[in-house]
């Protein structure tokens, strides 16, 4: 069966391309864009990710945009036209030029060691330039077309950092319903989507530390494809919710051979084992929900990495016999000496995470406040046209 997705993808992508190639030729193209993606690295070593599309005129998210807007820009992220081939360069601050093609999925990814550092854009944040330099024939090659890409580097005093789920675990998206999670993917926008009361409050203090400086650097872990990059890094943005690498996933076909819930945990499970190494001397906390296989996967990434677990917070989803699979992985890294969460709402997460040492204890009321506001804001209009209030971290 592997074989034969093998195949299919590869005659698949040949007609994407085909199709691609003769749509340049008729100048019936959209514009090149190059796509950056924040990532992450060391002051030794800069990893740079982004992809090469056409631009297919997403516009910006708003909260008094259709379902039927909504439901085209989604059209528009999916139906993206990959640019296999092209040239580029990667230009750290040192004036070197790093040469790299995009892939037959458009994707461009470079691992560097930078003679110097350029200038953080704020404490965790480090620019580096991307430039196209050649499309591959027959298409045009755009005049200056650059992008600025961001790396985090997580500072020498950073106490810990934050690796979290997004599904469920900060953006509401009913993933255990799969009608409900069709419904708010497909029709609503980074505007209209709606985080889990508090969670925006909770992570800034996560973020913020005991140390005062807000620079302990979080992660964001999922297996939401990449055409969604945008709108999950929009909607990050405009809830205050700390910036972070949003590490997704390639839905190419024949990355689905093993089957999507095996490869939902390799790939979280490899990301996350990415992380662990690249910063040897940070331990993490990791944060997920019950829906899917949050808990399983954090159990083996203790495992593998003992020592490095400060404390795991898992959102209840309140369907019974995911908790009771919960509450069993909790009683066997309990043996391990660490402590896993099966929380309710932000609120009790915030009160384990100040009696451990975290947060400040001050920050429980500020993400009680916050959790308030949340749910006593107007209501969001639902997809069947009816007010529906902002549920807690449920």
């Amino acid at each position: 069966m592997a074989s034969l997705l093998n195949k299919l993808s590869g005659w698949a992508e040949q007609a994407d391309e085909a199709l691609t190639r003769a749509r340049a030729r008729l100048g019936l193209l959209h514009p090149l864009q190059l796509v950056p993606y924040r990532s992450y690295g060391t002051t030794t070593r800069l990893y740079v990710k982004g992809r090469v599309l056409t631009d297919k005129g997403i516009s910006q998210p708003d909260a008094d945009a259709s379902r039927w807007h909504n439901l085209l820009n989604m059209y528009r992220r999916f139906d993206s036209n990959e640019i296999s081939g092209a040239q580029l360069s990667v230009l750290p601050a040192d004036g070197s030029d790093h040469p790299v093609l995009s892939d037959e999925e458009g994707y461009f990814t470079l691992n560097l060691e930078p003679g110097r550092l350029p200038e953080p854009i704020d404490l965790l944040w480090y620019p580096v330039e991307v430039a196209l330099r050649q499309s591959p024939a027959p298409l045009p090659t755009p005049a200056g077309l650059r992008t600025r890409a961001l790396v985090l580097i997580p500072p020498p005093d950073a106490e810990y950092g934050i690796i979290s789920d997004l599904d469920d675990t900060v953006i509401q998206t009913s993933a255990t319903d799969l009608l409900r999670m069709a419904r708010t993917v497909l029709l609503r926008n980074a505007r209209s989507r709606l985080p889990f009361a508090g969670v925006a409050e909770f992570y800034r203090q996560l973020q913020l530390g005991r140390n005062g400086k807000r620079n302990n650097p979080f992660f964001y872990v999922s297996s939401s494809p990449w055409n969604l990059y945008d709108l999950l890094e929009d909607f990050l943005d405009l809830n205050g919710i700390p910036p972070g690498p949003l590490l997704l996933r390639d839905m190419a076909l024949k990355r689905k051979a093993e089957g999507a819930a095996s490869e939902h945990h390799g790939h979280k499970l490899r990301e996350i084992d990415n992380l662990l190494l690249t910063y040897p001397l940070l331990p993490f906390v990791l944060i997920g929900d019950s829906g899917q296989e949050d808990a399983n996967i954090y159990r083996e990434v203790v495992r593998r990495h003992p020592g490095r677990i400060l404390a795991i917070y898992i959102r209840d989803v309140n369907l019974p016999q995911r908790a009771a699979l919960v509450e069993q992985v909790r009683a066997e890294l309990y043996n391990e000496q660490v402590e896993l969460l099966l929380v309710k709402d932000t609120v009790q997460a915030a009160g384990h995470a100040a009696q451990t040492g975290l947060i400040f204890q001050e920050a429980i009321s500020a993400v009680e406040q916050d959790k308030h506001k949340d749910e006593t804001a107007p209501a969001a209009e639902g997809l069947d046209g009816q007010g529906t209030g902002q549920p807690v971290m449920e």
